[in-house]
């Protein structure tokens, strides 16, 4: 059980889940609910992405590494896999403060703040809510 190549294709499933499970939210979210193909942060482009792929990357490997851990030592890994949870949520937490803060800033300046601009920010605030409510 302790096996790597076992460990590395329970991985693998993992994305492949993954992947498999957004293309069906994204198909389910407008066939379920067709208003949210009026939504203006809404398209036909795939979801906007919340992180960089460097960050995403790592987290990934975290994750894998923690789920490996799992099998020596349970308690550990679900400590840590909460650790990873709380630091993602903190990070997220700062990406959209710091959006925010950005458009409040060139709102108040004066400066005009174009609607793909917004659209853009609402798009990201849409998928992050479905991603949400998904889980």
């Amino acid at each position: 059980m302790n096996d790597p190549e076992s460990t590395e294709g329970r991985a693998l499933s993992t994305e492949q889940i993954a992947a498999a499970g957004s293309e069906r939210e994204d198909r389910a979210s407008s066939d379920q609910n067709p208003a949210l193909d009026n939504d203006p942060g809404a398209s036909d482009q795939p979801r906007a992405q919340l992180l960089e792929d460097n960050e995403l990357q790592n987290l990934l490997v975290q994750w894998k590494d923690i789920q490996a851990e799992f099998v020596d030592e349970p308690r550990k890994a679900v400590q840590a896999a909460d650790a990873l949870v709380a630091e993602l949520m903190q990070r997220l937490a700062q990406m959209f403060a710091s959006e925010r803060a950005q458009l409040e800033s060139r709102w108040s300046g004066g400066e005009d703040v174009s609607t793909e601009d917004l659209r853009r920010g609402l798009r990201r605030y849409r998928s992050f809510f479905e991603r949400l409510l998904a889980a």
